[in-house]
């Protein structure tokens, strides 16, 4: 039963914090470490079971973007190339802008990632970016006022170029947010804060799913190169373990429904200085702990 308990949880953790701009990475390793500590339950993100399921929770926060956009993506495909207005092409329309964001992002990311990603995974890098992160957010937010785009549908190729590109930063240094960095650099090209938002939610589908495909590959693959970078081949799990997995995954996927859904009205309606605030403070404390050793 603890497993049952520790699986709602650490999916509603997840459920939460992947689309929010306060990192779901960041998050998981705070839960991890503080139940450790206070002898509540011995997990650890690296070890096989914990690893798989990480990706498995993962992956049901993804399934809650299409499902929860399923209209909108229906109608970009029906106006492909030319969009609704007829003003755009094959470069310009917001599924071609969508992918070429995460082509400008998935390469370099991911060789940034084998070089130093794996490195700074610990928590103080996280809490280090929590607080960057949130001075920078909250400068955007207040600054960038006057926004030139006001739709997904109006964004053009430097502005898709320049959001790729930041989104690596997220893939080097755990705690940044993906989502985060994606929204800052929409209002800092123009967009307006619902743009900016839908574009990072856009982007975050070929972004996190070709992610978690790869991480989900790399841990399963049953080969020498993979074995030495950690794999998890061969993972036997009993019927237990199966269902820790489902609830996990099912918790996960319904969260990030409704958050994805709050917070597409909330961004509408207000500023993120809330988040910003959040993250400076949870950065804050996280550092002070690590500072006296109590985390």
């Amino acid at each position: 039963m603890q497993d049952f308990f520790l699986s709602i949880l650490l999916g509603i953790v997840e459920g939460l914090t992947e689309f929010l701009p306060v990192s779901s990475t960041a998050h998981l390793r705070i839960v991890e470490a503080g139940l450790t500590k206070l002898g509540i339950a011995q997990i650890s993100l690296d070890d096989s079971f914990w690893k798989m399921y990480t990706i498995v929770i993962q992956l049901g926060a993804i399934l809650a973007l299409p499902v929860y956009f399923w209209n909108r993506i229906l109608k970009f495909l029906g106006t492909f190339p030319k969009g609704e207005r007829g003003d755009r092409n094959f470069l310009t329309h917001p599924l071609s802008l969508t992918l070429i964001a995460f082509v400008i992002t998935a390469l370099p990311s991911w060789a940034l990632t084998k070089l130093i990603g794996k490195n700074l995974e610990n928590l103080w890098v996280m809490a280090t970016a929590l607080v960057v992160g949130g001075i920078v957010m909250w400068i955007v937010d207040a600054t960038f006022t006057r926004p030139r785009v006001g739709h997904m549908e109006e964004m053009n190729l430097p502005q898709a170029v320049w959001i790729g590109a930041v989104q690596i930063l997220s893939a080097v240094f755990p705690g940044t947010s993906r989502s985060m960095c994606t929204i800052a650099a929409g209002q800092v090209a123009g967009l307006s804060r619902p743009a900016a938002l839908e574009f990072s939610f856009f982007l975050s589908m070929p972004t996190m799913i070709v992610a978690t495909g790869y991480d989900l590959f790399k841990t399963l693959a049953p080969n020498r190169r993979t074995a030495l970078e950690g794999n998890l081949a061969p993972l036997t799990m009993n019927g237990h373990e199966w269902i820790v997995l489902a609830i996990g995954f099912v918790v996960s996927f319904f969260v990030a429904l409704g958050v994805v859904a709050w917070f597409m009205h909330w961004v509408r309606a207000r500023g993120l200085a809330p988040f910003a605030i959040y993250r400076l403070v949870l950065g804050i404390a996280l550092l002070t702990l690590l500072a006296r050793g109590l985390i």
